[in-house]
């Protein structure tokens, strides 16, 4: 069953379009990966499904219901969550105090204790350094600060821009590893990642952007296997 749709959607900024036409299902429980260049308009897409841009034309649809005009704060609250590049954190305030921002939707409210110690349990590391400032950890541990930040929020739909981007091998592993743990969990994931191999590897279903059109989709597996598509959008 399809939790979320974006039909047709042309976005930018400015006067420069970026999307032209862009459609994409996410099925739930499935975690689903955007791969394409660099410039492709991957996060110009999750930008506008969370509505950070309004579509120019077309329509993002969640859980039945048309939201292109819903703010990205409502959005949140309706369970559709982002995790941006850049990871964004509170940096003067404590692992805790971060991830005590992240259950800040109505939703989430409640269950604060029970979700800070899920993700304490998933990344012991952070659990290890609650007391600490966000800016003083190294960039893999904001990467999970980040991630966990959104398991905070209680996500229907978790997107996560760049996962692995300037992160050391080890530590994308372990990232990897959080995200098929969140699937067994049903958690229904975007992925937006430039390690195109790791992203399909972990991931059930695939779309290709491409100068801000979706050019191919299918199952992870197949896009992977397909030397046409290696060669010719994903550059390996």
């Amino acid at each position: 069953m399809a939790i979320l749709e974006i039909r047709d959607v042309a976005s930018g900024y400015g006067e420069v379009q970026i999307l032209w036409g862009a459609t994409m299902t996410l099925e739930q429980g499935k975690l689903t990966s955007l791969v394409g260049a660099n410039g492709a308009g991957k996060t110009t897409m999750l930008r506008t499904v969370m509505g950070l841009l309004s579509p120019w034309e077309g329509s993002v649809w969640f859980e039945g219901e048309d939201v292109s005009k819903v703010s990205a704060h409502a959005k949140a609250d309706m369970g559709l969550i982002l995790v941006p590049e850049g990871r964004q954190l509170f940096t003067d305030m404590s692992v805790e105090e971060n991830l005590e921002m992240g259950a800040s939707p109505k939703r989430a409210r409640p269950h604060t204790a029970r979700n800070l110690e899920r993700v304490y349990e998933m990344f012991p590391r952070l659990k290890e350094r609650r007391d600490q400032k966000a800016g003083t950890l190294s960039g893999g541990e904001q990467q999970m600060l980040a991630v966990a930040r959104g398991i905070m929020a209680e996500p229907k739909v978790l997107m996560i821009d760049e996962l692995s981007l300037g992160l050391a091998p080890v530590l994308v592993l372990d990232l990897f590893q959080s995200l098929k743990r969140l699937k067994k969990e049903g958690i229904t994931m975007l992925l937006v990642e430039q390690n195109v191999q790791m992203a399909l590897a972990v991931s059930d279903y695939g779309f290709v952007l491409a100068q801000g059109k979706v050019e191919l989709e299918g199952k992870s597996r197949d896009l992977m296997n397909n030397e046409h598509v290696r060669a010719a959008y994903l550059g390996l």
